[in-house]
């Protein structure tokens, strides 16, 4: 494929792909099934994450799609208005990241033949939107090599809560890439900290660039079902038969991540590179990293959405989201209040991750 660059900076064989799937249940009760986290405004920029990915990634592409689940298709267009009703593609259930992926790649060669695509969740926050752009064009030219490409992000501390891609020697025919020599799964504190001490290790954060064409032809390989599944939806997806394979088709399609089904079985045959982002990251997984991004008032408190009264008494480094009463918040240190029209929330900064726990069955 060519390598050129168009005057307006778009990349003229890439599509951008956004995921757009989860529901965010660490940040319960404000991301709920109804409302995931990428249609809120989290942070009170006045935009949702889902419309600050888009703007992210319009410079590159053209062309855009995204994939949600039906429930939430009709949300997405009305807060992405400018989005043809084409590029929005629903799943009718969640079968996790390799079956949304491979459907982007399925459709965009059945209308356009083989391209660069890359694959960006539609919830991180990343506000260097330009090094992040200039670090997905490095990762189109390892692409064009033939290589899965995955963008890594440098570490600023020894987190569990991340995979990590090991980086291996350098690429001679794609400047700024890097072959990766392994995967690892969310290690314990002490693995962390230790990958850290001896480096070239990098976040995984989920995002992939890869021409659609040898993302299809490994999943051949390595999920046949999966692949010829999403080849015949592709194949009926702008016709009146849609409706019909996609509820035949769809339901039995392998639910599997793509880290999965992709990115560990051909980092282990060669074919996997990494680029790594200079870019700050955010995954905004927990109200403790939401808590970080916001600047606290005058009183220490960080606020979201809130005007009513918050008095605290020897309680430190609270956040408060939501709510119409006076607030009072005494003895805890790092609190989080949240209250939505559904539920009040009450826990720690220290707890944050346990949020996703919270269940009301019988």
């Amino acid at each position: 494929m060519a390598s050129t660059t168009s005057v307006q900076g778009f990349i003229p064989d890439f599509v951008s792909v956004i995921p757009a799937g989860g529901i965010g249940s660490r940040l319960w009760p404000m991301s709920q099934p109804h409302r995931p986290k990428f249609l809120i405004d989290l942070l009170g920029s006045g935009a949702t994450l889902i419309q600050d990915t888009v703007t992210r990634l319009a410079p590159l592409s053209e062309t855009t799609l995204v994939v949600t689940g039906e429930r939430h298709a009709p949300a997405v267009a009305a807060q992405l208005p400018d989005l043809d009703a084409s590029a929005l593609l629903t799943e009718p259930s969640p079968r996790d990241s390799m079956a949304a992926i491979a459907l982007a790649a399925a459709v965009i060669e059945e209308r356009h033949g083989e391209r660069i695509m890359g694959s960006f969740a539609a919830d991180h926050v990343i506000p260097d939107a330009e090094t992040f752009r200039d670090t997905v064009r490095v990762a189109v030219q390892a692409a064009r090599t033939g290589k899965v490409v995955t963008l890594g992000i440098a570490p600023d501390s020894p987190s569990s809560a991340f995979g990590y891609i090991k980086a291996g020697e350098a690429l001679a025919d794609a400047p700024g890439a890097f072959a990766v020599e392994a995967f690892t799964e969310k290690p314990d504190p002490e693995t962390a900290a230790r990958m850290l001490t001896e480096g070239g290790y990098t976040w995984n954060a989920g995002m992939f660039v890869v021409s659609t064409t040898v993302l299809l032809d490994h999943l051949a390989r390595l999920q046949p079902t999966l692949a010829a599944g999403v080849r015949e939806i592709a194949q009926a997806w702008d016709t009146e038969h849609r409706a019909d394979v996609l509820a035949r088709v769809w339901p039995t399609l392998t639910k599997i991540a793509i880290d999965h089904a992709i990115a560990e079985p051909v980092a282990a045959e060669g074919g996997v590179a990494t680029v790594p982002g200079a870019f700050t990251w955010h995954d905004v997984g927990d109200f403790d990293s939401l808590a970080g991004l916001l600047s606290a008032q005058p009183d220490g408190v960080v606020r979201i959405n809130r005007e009513a009264p918050i008095c605290t008494v020897d309680a430190p480094g609270a956040l408060v989201v939501g709510g119409a009463k006076p607030l009072a918040i005494v003895g805890v240190a790092d609190a989080v209040v949240v209250e939505t029209d559904e539920a009040v929330l009450v826990t720690t900064r220290h707890a944050a991750q346990r949020v996703k726990d919270v269940s009301f069955d019988a």
